[in-house]
């Protein structure tokens, strides 16, 4: 966190518990620490009032679908947020996202990144795919278990 050189740090979740947990954490880890500052709030709100630009994001929001019926409203959601982020990133920024919902493809994750990427009008390179760990066996009768999917992305 800060002790790698940021200058600000800034934690959003929805749940207030969690912010609670994310400050006791911090305060536990990184003592008298005033670059850090949590928020709990819905993200979207938050990144519409945002006035700077990031050098980094980490976008790990919850499971937008748990079923197939929700899959299309599921992506615009993701597409949303990926879109607003990416435009909350300074050039030459990273931008780690995820999707834990079973029922979003792999492809249909890349294929919204790169909606949202359009949509922002920026040139977005992947750098990395990220998937869930060799400790999360998939099963070839389940492929909706190979349910983490993440990307690292380059914002230019």
């Amino acid at each position: 966190m800060p002790a790698r050189g940021a200058t600000l740090v800034h934690s959003v979740d929805s749940s207030e518990r969690a912010i609670v947990l994310t400050n006791e954490n911090v305060a536990l880890n990184f003592p008298d620490e005033s670059r850090h500052e949590a928020f709990a709030m819905d993200t979207f709100k938050f990144m519409e009032a945002a006035q700077q630009k990031y050098d980094l994001i980490v976008l790990d929001p919850p499971a937008f679908a748990k079923h197939m019926k929700v899959v299309n409203n599921a992506l615009q959601g993701y597409k949303r947020l990926n879109t607003k982020a990416i435009e909350q990133i300074a050039p030459g920024g990273i931008l780690f996202t995820f999707s834990c919902s079973q029922v979003i493809s792999r492809d249909a994750f890349r294929t919204m990144i790169f909606s949202a990427a359009a949509r922002s009008g920026r040139n977005v390179r992947i750098l990395h795919q990220l998937e869930q760990p060799a400790d999360h066996p998939v099963s070839i009768y389940h492929p909706e278990g190979e349910y983490l999917k993440g990307l690292v992305l380059y914002v230019e």
